[in-house]
């Protein structure tokens, strides 16, 4: 038999009851280990919980904070947005509207520039209407003067009469042509 087996088969022994010395030595090292750990250790870990309890917290804080300042940046984003929307169809719309009054302006100008030219035209045509008409009297009371002398056999030189009476014969063709004119109206 070996001497534990021995031991303990002479002794009464019970492993769940401790001998008193070993027992009193066992409490007075855990109070000792029990007290150092509770002045030097526990605080120690107090404060490293209370420093990341406060990092948490602080973190959370700051990551709210980081939010509340996106969110404003983002409100401040699309009010910026919306303004410059409003500015460029503002800006359009003008632009529009002095292309459509540019270009009244110009039809106006336009017209002014064909009316000028179609008054210009017509006082070149009554020009010329009136120089043709004074170049064809003379021309006709030549060559009527021309022909009344060869039928007649006589020389009708006379300047003024021949001017009286080329007048007076075109005159009254006019007021004929005038009164035709009248009647088919």
């Amino acid at each position: 038999m070996s001497l534990v087996a021995m031991h303990l088969a002479s002794e009464d022994f019970n492993p769940l009851i401790p001998k008193a010395p070993e027992l009193i030595i066992g409490l007075i090292c855990f109070f000792v280990v029990f007290g150092l750990l509770g002045k030097k250790l526990l605080p120690s870990i107090e404060k490293t919980l209370a420093e990341r309890r406060d990092m948490i917290e602080g973190g959370i804080e700051r990551a709210d904070a980081a939010q509340a300042e996106a969110q404003a940046l983002l409100e401040q984003y699309r009010a910026d947005l919306a303004e410059a929307r409003h500015e460029a169809a503002r800006i359009t719309e003008q632009a529009r509207e002095q292309g459509a009054a540019l270009i009244a302006e110009m039809r106006e100008e336009g017209l002014r520039q064909r009316e000028a030219i179609v008054a210009a035209g017509h006082a070149q045509i009554e020009a010329d209407k009136k120089q043709a008409t004074t170049a064809l009297r003379q021309d006709v009371g030549s060559l009527a003067t021309q022909l009344a002398s060869r039928i007649v056999g006589e020389s009708l030189e006379d300047h003024t009469r021949q001017s009286g009476v080329i007048d007076r014969f075109l005159d009254e063709l006019e007021a004929k042509a005038a009164a035709e004119a009248a009647v088919a109206k």
